[in-house]
């Protein structure tokens, strides 16, 4: 579910969704690689998130999964990125 099944060769604009170094996979946006994505992370970490601001993502090689669950429709990038900046800095080695 967490690997990523989009074809490579596919162009991602500027509105692909899960974004830049990310792919897709049965459900979840996916990190493909370190240096592309504005949020951290490590390279096969996955996540999801819904439209009105819940959200989670599984970093196996952190051994993380946060989960936040909001009701913020409006504002939900802003928490989502301050949730991952948070946790990762609290766990810097």
């Amino acid at each position: 579910m967490s690997t990523n099944n989009l074809n490579p060769s596919i162009s991602h604009g500027p509105t692909f969704l899960p974004g830049p170094g990310h792919g897709f996979g049965l459900g979840f946006g996916t990190r493909l690689e370190s240096g592309q994505s504005e949020w951290p992370g490590t390279p096969g970490d996955y996540y999801w998130g819904g439209y009105a601001g819940t959200y989670f993502w599984v970093d196996p090689l952190e051994d993380l999964v946060p989960v936040m669950m909001s009701q913020e429709p409006v504002r939900r990038p802003h928490y989502r990125s301050l949730l991952r900046n948070l946790v990762y800095q609290a766990i810097i080695k």
